[in-house]
Formats: structure tokens, sequence, C-alpha cells
């Protein structure tokens, strides 16, 4: 299975930008009351052409609906897809700063690139575990105060390291 799981990528109900297609359809609803294909392209910094094509297969799915005057609504499900990668989106930023403590800038980055990817199951655990961190009990900030002085030093050399296996993680850094 490891050889081929790399295959469920594909398999995943949302590309990258489908997600943020859906979810600035979503924002321009709720800010705007309305959007339009002029409207999506402006808020995803695209051409109009560009995002008439992408809403193409959005539409055909339907996810997106298009009326008579050319208004663009999100279906039940492409509502739901929405809100399931912001939300994703929150719970992965909130664990790689509050948990891993993670600079908020590249954790903004990194949890963009991979909300859309979580399964339903991963999303609640982690919710669920971004919550109890946040609980503030005694074992949770214990928790917190080991895991951010728990600092193994790499030793550029990984049949020594604490933190390496087979390639040294300091040398892959940028």
């Amino acid at each position: 299975m490891p050889n081929t799981i790399w295959k469920e990528y594909e398999a995943n109900p949302l590309t990258h930008s489908a997600a943020h297609y859906l979810m600035a359809i979503k924002n321009l609803l709720i800010e705007r009351g309305y959007a339009r294909v002029t409207d999506v392209a402006r808020e995803l910094n695209i051409t109009r052409g560009s995002c008439s094509i992408s809403l193409k297969p959005l539409k055909q799915r339907g996810l997106v609906t298009v009326d008579e005057n050319k208004f663009l609504s999100l279906s039940e499900e492409g509502r739901r897809l929405a809100e399931l990668v912001e939300r994703n989106d929150e719970v992965l930023q909130s664990f790689m700063t509050d948990v891993l403590g993670i600079d908020k800038d590249q954790a903004e980055i990194d949890a963009c690139k991979i909300e859309h990817l979580l399964s339903i199951e991963t999303s609640v655990k982690m919710a669920n575990f971004v919550k109890f961190i946040e609980s503030n009990q005694p074992v949770t900030k214990n928790f917190l105060k080991a895991l951010h002085e728990h600092r193994p030093e790499c030793k550029e050399k990984t049949e020594n390291c604490d933190l390496c296996d087979t390639h040294c993680l300091a040398t892959l850094e940028h």
C-alpha cells in the first residue's frame, strides 16, 4: 500500500484551486450578497477568462450554480466543502502555531497548502486535539511546556541523529 497511497491524492474531492474558488464565492455572498465571475476573478487576482474556465468543472459537478442573471451561488455540497476547507485551515493554523510553535506567517502558508487534503476523520480529530490543548487544563499546560522544551539536536549525520532517519532534515531545509 505505501507504494500506491500517493494515488489517493488524485481521489481528493477538491483541488487546491477549486477550494479557493468555492471559498471566494462563499465570502462574496456573505460580504456583498452576490457573486459574479468578475468578482471571483478580482477576489482571486486572476483574469475573468481564467476564472470562467476554472468554474466550469465546479458547475458540472453541481457545486456552483449560475442563475439567468449570471449570478453565482453554491449548492449545499459546494457550501459544505467551502466551510470544511475553511475550518481545516483554521484548525491547521492553530495546531501549527499554538501546538508546534510555528511562525504565524509560515503556518498560514503551510495550512493553505494542505487545507483541502484532510479527511473528515483527520479534521475532526485534529480539531478535537486543538480544543483539548486550548482547554488550558494543567495536563495540557504541562504537555505544551514539555513539547516546547524538547529540543533534540540535529547532528547532521543520520546515524547518530535524534531527528533524522536516513536523510538529514537540516540539509533539506530551504
